[in-house]
């Protein structure tokens, strides 16, 4: 088999790669190789819509079958590269299958990073990832007594949401002192706090965790206290190991993920890397090396190797931008707001419809949105021109943000 385009991995990345060649009109060959039984599909609603039974699998499955064939893009299903020979131009299989291409795309994303502690590996300790991941969740969680949810970023806040929506008992483990504290500030990371504890959440923050206990499924969680919390289900979402394990073998550069230029080319030839496996310098990053676990990211990056394979090379220079839905709250993010040095609440937390702007050296570089629309789409303005501003400014919820844009531009 040789394909003119290899794209190995089938999620939103790999799939958008091959939308977007046929949209630009490539005649070449496409083959997707994706480890997964299914044809691609999108993984945000796995912790959410989907795991809480609001949408069937067919609703978030990217494109039919139908599209695919339609447009020739040969589906290689349930199979795993193992080894790439950038010389010979070819992939290996875990069948034993040898693949050649002309093109090569790694759009392979990751896999749940699991606790390197004693039973961390016992039935009933379940990471999320992929559609199984999900049905094996949603099958545990529906006899399950108590469940523990280890991870207060978006994956284990959103699970903690289904789950008592539910009506479970949920406990929450995060280690450390706030959740979100990777990717919001203080004031957001306590709203969401509060939101869970008042739903009835048993959120525990600065924990240490010594094991997962069981013999042959989970008991419990034992904490470095030696306190045992009792757990039928114990979900993980501390994030992602990135799968590039056959690239750096074949010499890539990267470590944490594969290092990627700006037209997400890596360091081997006719090679390119997408999403959240691909570590690429980042303007809003201010040029930072940062890997983006993001649909945005993935699609984004797509776009540009597609339309480089064309022969129409442009770097990648997107706006980072994320959501999260948590009971009757929709968060929406525009930016990074790593590094920031200020952060100016606008509008009243209470009245659970707000936002938070985030500054660095008086400059916009990323908004948090909770409920409010308005203020993420011209957010993204302010941030995507790199606004500055005064914290009086942003904080006056009767000035509308595009405005300031124009005053920008525009200064009396």
């Amino acid at each position: 088999m040789r394909y003119d385009v290899l794209i190995v991995g089938g999620g939103h990345g790999g799939a958008q790669v091959a939308i977007m060649l046929r949209t630009q009109k490539f005649t070449g060959s496409i083959a997707i190789v994706g480890d997964e039984p299914e044809l691609p599909y999108e993984r945000p609603p796995l912790s959410k819509e989907y795991f809480a039974g609001e949408k069937e699998f067919e609703r978030i499955q990217l494109r039919p079958a139908k599209y695919w064939d339609e447009r020739e893009v040969t589906m290689l299903l349930g199979t795993r590269v193992v080894s790439v020979d950038p010389a010979a131009r070819n992939v290996t299989t875990d069948a034993g299958a040898t693949i050649g291409y002309g093109k090569l795309v790694w759009a392979t994303g990751g896999r749940p990073r699991m606790l390197p502690i004693p039973g961390g590996a016992l039935p009933g300790a379940q990471g999320v990832r992929t559609r199984a991941d999900a049905d094996a969740m949603k099958a545990a969680s529906e006899i399950a007594g108590q469940i523990v949810v280890i991870g207060g970023g978006y994956i284990g806040l959103e699970a903690a949401a289904v789950l008592r929506k539910a009506g479970k008992q949920v406990v929450l483990l995060e280690a450390l002192d706030r959740v979100l504290a990777r990717v919001a500030g203080t004031e957001l990371s306590r709203f969401y706090e509060k939101e869970h504890r008042e739903h009835g959440v048993d959120l525990r923050l600065g924990v240490s965790i010594e094991a997962i206990e069981g013999g042959n499924h989970v008991t419990g969680v034992r904490l470095s206290d030696g306190a045992v919390i009792p757990a039928d289900l114990v979900i993980v979402g501390i994030g992602i190991v990135p799968a590039v394990e056959p690239l750096i073998a074949a010499g890539a550069a990267g470590g944490n993920g594969v290092l990627v230029d700006a037209l997400c080319k890596t360091s081997l030839p006719d090679i390119y890397a997408i999403g959240d496996c691909a570590a690429h310098e980042n303007h809003f990053a201010e040029g930072a090396t940062i890997r983006l676990e993001s649909v945005q990211n993935a699609n984004d990056q797509a776009n540009v190797v597609a339309k480089g394979i064309v022969g129409d090379e442009a770097p990648y220079h997107a706006i980072p931008w994320f959501w999260s839905n948590q009971y009757d709250l929709k968060l929406q993010t525009a930016g990074l707001s790593t590094g920031h040095d200020q952060a100016v609440l606008r509008g009243d937390p209470a009245n659970r419809s707000f936002s938070v702007v985030y500054l660095k050296d008086g400059k916009v570089i990323a908004i948090d949105c909770v409920n409010a629309t308005k203020d993420y789409v011209q957010g993204r303005m302010i941030v995507t021109a790199g606004l500055h501003a005064t914290a009086e400014q942003l904080a006056d919820t009767e000035t509308p943000l595009k405005e300031l844009v124009s005053l920008a531009a525009n200064p009396r």
